[in-house]
């Protein structure tokens, strides 16, 4: 199991065939489909596809994925917080998603935290980008939260589809 980053209450580690029911639960949840889209994961076979045509592809061809962010003590998995490459952006992006039970304790800020320090610090990326949906003011707000500076407001092709986008901004300070 490859662990990227340990904080105080959570654990983020690479995703594995093994969160393929995760992945489906998460990627189905309502919230998923409204902010980030319908990735047509209908059974536990395409969640399997997903996550080898997706994270582990990524960690294997750029070093960086999207991660499981696992409550440390239970090793319970309650999101994905992590990095990608989009050929619609000139810098890597920063993205998480949690199942709605886990919202509201601080468990994004965290991870994302913990996921822009490893950007820094191991992988020395020195600019980041992020994405939301102008419709989603927790992510807005967070995006906010963790110095990220919105550039403006992007029309993007994603998963095959435009979608209307706030584009943020994060220089790494040393």
């Amino acid at each position: 199991m490859m662990i990227i980053a340990n904080t105080p209450r959570l654990t983020l580690r690479l995703v594995n065939i093994h969160d393929a029911e995760f992945i489906f639960e998460l990627l189905n949840d309502p919230s998923w489909i409204k902010h980030i889209g319908d990735r047509g994961i209908t059974d536990l076979e395409r969640a399997r596809t997903w996550i080898n045509d997706g994270p582990l592809k990524s960690q294997s061809t750029h070093g960086f994925s999207f991660y499981v962010v696992t409550l440390k003590e239970s090793g319970v998995q309650i999101g994905l917080c992590g990095l990608v490459k989009r050929e619609v952006l000139p810098n890597v992006d920063i993205g998480y998603a949690f199942l709605p039970r886990y919202w509201g304790q601080g468990y994004a800020e965290e991870a994302a935290i913990a996921i822009v320090h490893y950007a820094h610090a191991q992988l020395g990326i020195d600019k980041l980008a992020a994405i939301t949906s102008p419709e989603n003011a927790s992510s807005n707000k967070l995006l906010k939260k963790l110095g990220f500076d919105f550039e403006d407001e992007v029309m993007l092709m994603l998963s095959g589809e435009e979608k209307r986008c706030n584009l943020y901004g994060y220089a790494m300070r040393e």
